[in-house]
């Protein structure tokens, strides 16, 4: 089947049709112009549309074609952070809050889904979290997220089901009714129902730069777009923000796989082991059925040889069920908060702008969260999860240990990168396939030698703040370990907060 083992080819996307959306052509005008279009800045256009706002999305790619389509289409309202390390961090209230907001979202999804009868593949399923080692530390973390659970009134319960994928299981945590569907799909359908005489989507079309004013002011390459208001829904927020320093970027490998064996029953596995967790899920769709595991994840830009968290989630797969054949393979990004709550509203220094970010891996949810949070403060409807959520909170006791080690982090990667700065002496030292920094004629330089023999050179600068970018094997880029830019092997921005493309040599 055509694309079917290239790498970044997720199952939800594969053989799905692309929408087609024009770029900007013109200089507009309009209430709200949303950067991104992702579940999180399409979900805010059909809202703000449907409310009577006059609404722009420019995405710089396809729509729904960014960490939308390469996530795991499940829905929870617990949080990959753990709700017991929310309630250790930020009290019980504000954790009984956290999960009243996500199932709000949840039920958001839910509703638009059964109300315009959206083919997206969504079902209630309950959501496990187990172990498969008996690891003291793990299992009391278990025990911990179902007292949490039941406090935060979700339906709970420590039995494990009479029939269940996985042997072994040395503790276990089941939360009810949660949800999984193909975000890709309704990203697709609700951008279609968005798109109307009050939102106009566009594609194709990159911001270069924003104003914060009144009005606002997003410049394209040749136009500009005016507006009450700006929607930063890129994941990361384009540009400099206080937020950047207080998230961490990571990268996760996911693969989808046929077995040879009947598929696990419709849920959230969540499986701690003694290498880390991993996330499983089963998915069916036209072409058959599949087994969809995600796992190893790893601080942007840090890693020399990134195969092995490929191949670690490979052996994984094969320990646990018969596998017939490896279908796809993909990466996802996310961002994690300093505090372990996202980033939802304005921030310091800004008044019309809005930011959503460090989701960390609970994107769908939050993303559609910040699109109704964001709503409602644009309507001038007051929403108290908004304060929850505020970029600009003061959480000392939660985030300063995260905060200090990011900024030790990003610090001590400038240090190396520069005093250390070379993986090879001149471009002859590079093989085909392989990427490699040099100094070339007293500039750095990021040098990529393709199948062909063909050299593709580019500064390995990093054009958001100045960090030397690294080589990504597996997907062939280059990735800035500060705070997740990523670049073409050719310079061109491919996702984080960076605005600019990756100088050309002199």
């Amino acid at each position: 089947m055509k694309n079917k083992r290239n790498f970044n080819t997720a199952v939800w996307n594969a053989n799905v049709p692309a929408p087609t959306y024009p770029k900007l052509n013109s200089n507009l005008e309009v209430d709200a112009v949303i950067v991104g279009g992702g579940i999180t800045g399409i979900t805010a256009a059909y809202l703000l549309a449907a409310n009577g706002k006059n609404v722009v999305v420019l995405e710089a790619r396809h729509i729904g074609n960014g960490s939308t389509a390469f996530s795991t289409g499940n829905l929870y309202a617990t949080v990959g952070e753990r709700l017991s390390r929310i309630q250790k961090k930020h009290g019980k209230d504000t954790m009984i809050e956290v999960v009243k907001s996500r199932n709000a979202a949840i039920d958001f999804i839910e509703s638009t889904i059964l109300k315009h009868d959206i083919n997206c593949g969504y079902q209630r399923v309950p959501w496990h979290l187990f172990s498969t080692d008996a690891v003291l530390e793990q299992n009391s973390e278990i025990q911990m997220e179902l007292e949490a659970g039941r406090e935060a009134n979700l339906q709970a319960s420590n039995n494990r089901p009479s029939i269940f994928p996985f042997s072994n299981v040395t503790e276990i945590t089941t939360f009810e009714h949660q949800g999984q569907f193909n975000a890709y799909q309704y990203v697709l359908a609700l951008a279609a129902l968005a798109d109307s005489s009050n939102c106009k989507i566009f594609q194709d079309t990159s911001v270069l730069k924003i104003e914060d004013g009144n009005p606002c002011i997003v410049y394209t390459a040749q136009h500009t777009v005016r507006s009450k208001h700006i929607i930063m829904a890129t994941h990361s927020p384009k540009g400099i923000y206080q937020v950047h320093t207080e998230m961490k970027a990571y990268r996760e490998f996911a693969i989808a796989a046929e077995l040879n064996q009947p598929l696990p029953s419709g849920a959230i596995y969540w499986n701690l082991t003694r290498s880390g967790q991993y996330s499983v899920r089963p998915y069916s769709n036209e072409e058959g059925d599949y087994l969809v595991v995600l796992g190893e994840p790893y601080p942007v830009g840090t890693l020399d040889n990134n195969k092995n968290c490929l191949s670690n989630i490979e052996q994984y797969l094969h320990r646990n069920f018969d596998v017939k054949r490896i279908a796809y393979r993909w990466a996802a990004q996310n961002y994690k908060s300093a505090d372990g709550l996202p980033y939802i509203g304005t921030s310091a220094l800004q008044s019309n702008t809005y930011i959503a970010t460090g989701f960390k891996a609970d994107g769908l949810v939050y993303g559609t969260l910040a699109s109704m949070l964001i709503t409602d403060d644009i309507l001038g409807k007051n929403n108290h999860w908004l304060r929850l959520y505020n970029p600009v909170r003061f959480t000392p006791l939660a985030s300063a240990k995260q905060f200090a080690k990011e900024s030790l982090t990003v610090v001590g990667h400038l240090l190396k990168d520069y005093l250390f700065y070379g993986e090879a002496d001149s471009v002859k030292q590079i093989e085909e396939g392989q990427g490699k920094t040099l100094t070339i004629d007293g500039e750095k330089i990021a040098a990529y030698r393709d199948e062909e023999g063909k050299l593709h050179l580019v500064s390995s600068v990093c054009t958001h703040m100045g960090c030397i970018v690294h080589f990504n094997s597996i997907e062939k880029s280059w990735d800035c370990p500060c705070h997740g830019s990523r670049f073409s092997i050719d310079g061109e921005v491919i996702e984080g907060p960076a605005y600019n493309n990756l100088a050309k040599p002199l």
